[in-house]
């Protein structure tokens, strides 16, 4: 028979593991909900919350080039409506073929789809594989001080220098005719928007090929990554041809990611002196 001191102590003891338990418990519904709740963004783009773009190169250390760097991006591609039109010596070479592995993610800031081996682009001879596309609207790259409604990034990176990016940029105007790839991807975006809790779903079988890049005529300038870390080691190549979206494509991206980011474009940023090179097909 346990005397009263084994007893407290058995009681103790038991007390205990219990509050550790529910501890835990409450922990692991608080990290749920935060990993669920689309406002917890690292950055957004609003001028009030403290997290938008004047207070990216302070919110971490390693974001400091967001605020310091030189050779940032957006940029004004014809500024004054100039721009330095050259032959196109230039190509790029596009190697994409179907994706059987990819996933289409809410990150918050932006709706953004993620490849795995879609293969990838040569510029200079330097090949880089596709890693993910996504949208700002309205776009970030302007003509002249003029904004578009649409812009998509194609992220593409250098396997053996990883930090060095090439990113194909398409602008779009809001027009009769939606963007067919987007077309393919409506319905998933859908489902962010009906249940707040997805933020990523399985997206199957894709060509890149049908995101329509061109590679023919295009904007090409040094520049950086326009979401922190803002990394600076990036190959610009914007596309000339101007593409058409539907009104309710650019509302349902704004629709499905968090409120401070619904107008998801970084300022432009100063050229510093870089060249922006507008290279034209004369072959035809």
């Amino acid at each position: 028979m346990k005397t009263s001191a084994e007893l407290r102590s058995c009681f103790n003891m038991t007390s205990g593991f219990l509050i550790l338990s529910l501890l835990l418990i409450i922990l692991h519904v608080m990290t749920v909900v935060t990993a669920q709740d689309g406002t917890k963004s690292e950055f957004d783009y609003s001028k009030t919350s403290g997290k938008g773009p004047a207070f990216w190169g302070t919110l971490k250390t390693e974001w400091a080039t967001c605020g310091t760097g030189k050779l940032q991006s957006p940029v004004d591609l014809t500024v004054n409506g100039v721009v330095d039109v050259v032959p196109q010596l230039e190509t790029v070479t596009r190697r994409y073929k179907p994706c059987t592995n990819t996933m289409l993610t809410n990150k918050g800031t932006s709706i953004e789809l993620e490849w795995v081996d879609g293969g990838g682009i040569f510029i200079k001879g330097k090949e880089y594989n596709l890693t993910n596309t996504h949208w700002h609207s309205p776009s970030e790259h302007t003509l002249n001080g003029n904004r578009f409604d649409l812009e998509l990034h194609a992220v593409h990176a250098d396997d053996e220098q990883p930090q060095n990016f090439a990113v194909i940029s398409i602008l779009y105007k809001i027009g009769h005719s939606p963007d067919p790839f987007l077309a393919k991807l409506e319905r998933n975006i859908s489902a962010f928007i009906a249940d707040e809790s997805v933020k990523e779903i399985e997206r199957g079988v894709l060509d890149p090929t049908d995101i329509g890049i061109s590679g023919r005529e295009f904007y090409r300038y040094q520049g950086s990554l326009t979401t922190p870390p803002c990394t600076e080691r990036v190959v610009w190549t914007v596309e000339e041809q101007i593409k058409t979206v539907s009104a309710d494509q650019v509302e349902l991206l704004q629709e499905a990611v968090d409120d401070n980011s619904e107008m998801n474009a970084r300022p432009l940023q100063q050229l510093n002196g870089r060249d922006v090179r507008l290279y034209v097909d004369h072959s035809t």
